[in-house]
């Protein structure tokens, strides 16, 4: 039996948790178009700012908006969909407990797409992918070692780069990098090189930004 003091508590905490502010690019109802989850539709929250600057990034995390975790709730509940994203950006500088408990609590799977340099609490996120960028910052650590998705982009890095990586994660994933204002010719080498790469390392699965192809977010 719950106590009073007890009810009060948790009533004053879930109010905390749905006034909590959030730096929010976009939410958007989309199919996840790369890696494992690949063809599910998804509820994308997709959060501002980011501790990297990857020269591929087709994100402006720099133009958001605050907006109180209450209005993102009711926002993703307008959808017909059980599954959120967490992406950015980089998610993960951000306090996602309290949007967290709040889906919880109204039952969503919770996915995140992170770039591993803050490391995830224990029992944060339910499906865990991660996108190391050490390719381009070749100092930066990578602090988060498990998941279920480790998520490369391919610019000609040797994939020896990640064997102390490998270990912790269930899917192994190469994407070629895709940059929109380069031209058809060069995306396409891109892309010949890294199928070609995955059948020299076959522990490797390739992933396609399939939503691209299909000209939706």
């Amino acid at each position: 039996m719950t106590s009073k003091s007890e009810s009060n508590h948790h009533s004053a905490k879930e109010v905390a948790d749905l006034d909590y502010m959030y730096d929010i690019v976009e939410i958007f109802h989309s199919v996840q178009g790369e890696g494992n989850r690949s063809g599910i539709p998804h509820v994308f929250v997709r959060f501002g700012n980011c501790n990297l600057r990857c020269e591929w990034c087709d994100t402006d995390f720099l133009t958001y908006q605050r907006i109180k975790c209450q209005d993102i709730i009711e926002k993703i509940e307008s959808y017909q969909c059980k599954n959120v994203i967490f992406t950015g950006g980089e998610p993960m500088i951000h306090n996602l407990w309290p949007i967290q408990r709040e889906l919880k609590l109204r039952d969503y799977h919770i996915s995140i797409e992170t770039n591993g340099t803050i490391p995830i609490e224990e029992g944060l996120i339910d499906w865990i992918c991660v996108s190391p960028k050490d390719q381009l910052y070749p100092n930066t650590k990578i602090k988060q070692r498990t998941g279920d998705e480790l998520k490369c982009v391919y610019v000609g890095q040797d994939l020896s780069m990640y064997d102390d990586l490998v270990s912790g994660f269930t899917h192994l994933y190469i994407q070629p990098c895709y940059i929109e204002s380069e031209s058809v010719a060069w995306n396409g080498t891109n892309f010949a090189l890294t199928e070609a790469l995955v059948k020299e390392n076959p522990q490797w699965r390739l992933s396609l930004q399939t939503h691209k192809w299909m000209g939706i977010d």
